[in-house]
């Protein structure tokens, strides 16, 4: 278990310093839009939320190996539910433009998503 949480990591941490500081840099010295959360916020939820995910897939991987893509899906689920609350406060505020904060979150959150998807299904397939 251990071995493939460290592996993830190895390859998570820097796939995720590189995402943050594109996005850094396009949004403070590029676009320098007024983002309700700033880009380290949302980048926080995102490697939380990604690293929780796998952790919780190699358990079930681990435990009940054919029930992982199940398990991708419900987590799946959560990590959209926790993606609508953390975006409420930002909602119910009534920001000037939520477009170009749910912008500047949903891209990080769908290109989290497909990393995340690619090692699940190296789990799923192992034999």
């Amino acid at each position: 278990m251990q071995q493939k949480i460290l592996g993830f990591l190895k390859v998570f941490i820097p796939f995720f310093i590189i995402c943050l500081l594109i996005q850094f840099a396009l949004v403070n010295y590029l676009f320098q839009p007024e983002l309700y959360y700033s880009t380290f916020a949302i980048y926080a939820f995102q490697f939380i939320a990604t690293l929780i995910v796998y952790i919780l897939l190699v358990l079930v991987q681990q435990n009940f190996s054919d029930k992982t893509g199940f398990a991708f899906m419900g987590c799946g689920l959560f990590k959209m539910l926790a993606a609508v609350l953390f975006l409420l406060p930002m909602m119910l505020n009534g920001t000037l433009n939520p477009f170009q904060s749910l912008i500047a979150f949903f891209i990080p959150y769908f290109i989290f998503l497909v990393f995340e998807t690619i090692y699940a299904v190296k789990l799923i397939n192992l034999k």
